[in-house]
């Protein structure tokens, strides 16, 4: 039997070797080539930055403080790295003085030696160093358009704390010009302390980056106390000083609005009913007609209550004075009785239109006098499109007569066609 020895025909058997080798690293590189991939946002950590601080100078970013990154690496690689594993660093000490330019290096530590390379787009990181600036603003509080539980409106709000300082760059300190403490009260039935986030504006109400500004606040941050008072709405409640000219009579007080929205504690708030306006501020001596003020309603609430809104503080208040035996109504235009209108004709009105009717009678009859019903326009002559004075009917009870003859301006229009019915 013939026996094969290793040894024989050595240089064939290295040439197979070989040949073996660069046929597996062919198939390999196929199989897992290298190809790119690119992360995009990958922030940028300044290192040694005290070479710039301890000169009593700071620095600040031009553009962004982050950087996309391109991977060069097997594509078996590609698929496991995540941003997260992507650490990209600006160091001051190989800083350019001339143009602030320092270059950044891309590192993926938990795949070393597994890729191939990785660089930023851009490459450099611009700095500006300037002089340190420094402001110390009052915070205000700003509620972001947010608002309390219905029934309930927010009141003194306490900022702690109520100042801050800011430090940074001159030019960037030089533009802030307000400091607010922003909070979230949706919702919100009973007093609060709310953490607050920090929002800085420019002078034209632009807001303004915090990454580079400092500031004292430290770990506690900012909280406002929040005050919640609740609503309730009350009637206004007037009365009069004096005596009217001889033969008239107050036959009325009226005012506009009737009622207003008041807030407070709620134990406090329990207890108010109405706001009462002394008599002092309608004196109607020797008055022979209507009488009508402005009166600013505010130093006449309880302690311990507010408006809701403080511009709705003044009321007009209209005090009716009639000849004894008279009395006049003020009637909606809406309200009247609409009689033989044609039919291809409708009625328009202002809205909230009045007329007023002017009776005389016995005090008895006219303090029931009652004429939600009894007001009427006949419209029979009346036929064509137009803009019409028309004689009003009252039918009053027996002893009650109408002491003037009321007309009403209304507007005839065309009725609009109604649109063709379709046919099933």
């Amino acid at each position: 039997m013939k026996k094969y020895s290793f040894t024989r025909n050595p240089g064939l058997k290295i040439m197979a070797l070989v040949f073996a080798t660069f046929l597996w690293l062919i198939v390999v590189n196929i199989d897992n080539p290298v190809s790119s991939d690119t992360y995009f946002n990958i922030p940028v950590t300044i290192i040694n930055d005290d070479i710039i601080t301890q000169e009593g100078n700071v620095y600040r970013v031009i553009d962004e403080q982050n950087v996309n990154v391109i991977v060069y690496a097997k594509r078996q690689t590609l698929q496991n790295i995540n941003a997260d594993d992507i650490v990209a660093t600006a160091d001051i000490r190989e800083m350019d003085t001339d143009t602030g330019l320092v270059p950044i290096t891309v590192t993926i530590p938990e795949y070393a030696g597994d890729y191939e390379s990785a660089q930023a787009i851009p490459r450099n990181l611009q700095i500006k160093t300037e002089k340190t600036g420094k402001k110390v603003l009052s915070l205000t509080v700003d509620t972001q358009g947010t608002t309390p539980r219905d029934g309930y409106v927010l009141g003194d709000m306490t900022v702690n704390p109520e100042r801050i300082t800011l430090t940074g760059s001159e030019s960037m300190v030089d533009q802030i010009e307000t400091a607010v403490a922003a909070i979230d009260v949706e919702g919100i039935s009973k007093d609060t302390d709310v953490r607050a986030d920090l929002i800085l504006y420019d002078a034209n109400g632009n807001e303004m980056t915090n990454s580079q500004i400092s500031n004292n606040l430290g770990e506690d941050g900012i909280t406002v106390h929040v005050e919640v008072l609740q609503t309730k709405t009350v009637p206004v409640e007037f009365s009069t000083s004096g005596t009217p000219a001889e033969g008239y009579q107050v036959t009325g007080i009226t005012s506009e609005p009737e009622s207003i929205q008041i807030c407070g504690r709620s134990d406090v708030l329990t207890d108010v009913t109405a706001i009462a306006v002394p008599a002092s501020e309608l004196n109607i001596e020797g008055a022979s007609g209507r009488i009508e003020r402005t009166i600013d309603i505010t130093p006449y609430l309880p302690e311990g209550i507010s408006l809701v809104d403080e511009n709705t503080g003044s009321v007009n208040a209209t005090v009716i004075i009639e000849e004894e035996g008279t009395r006049s109504v003020d009637f909606l235009v809406s309200s009247i009785r609409i009689n033989n209108l044609s039919e291809n004709l409708q009625v328009v009105y202002e809205p909230d239109a009045e007329i007023t009717l002017r009776f005389s009678g016995s005090e008895e009859l006219l303090d029931i006098l009652d004429i939600s019903n009894a007001v009427s326009v006949d419209l029979t002559d009346y036929k064509e499109p137009g803009t019409y004075d028309v004689p009003v009917k009252v039918n009053v009870p027996q002893g009650i007569t109408l002491v003037n003859d009321v007309t009403v301006r209304l507007i005839l229009e065309e009725k609009p066609d109604e649109p063709a019915a379709e046919e099933g």
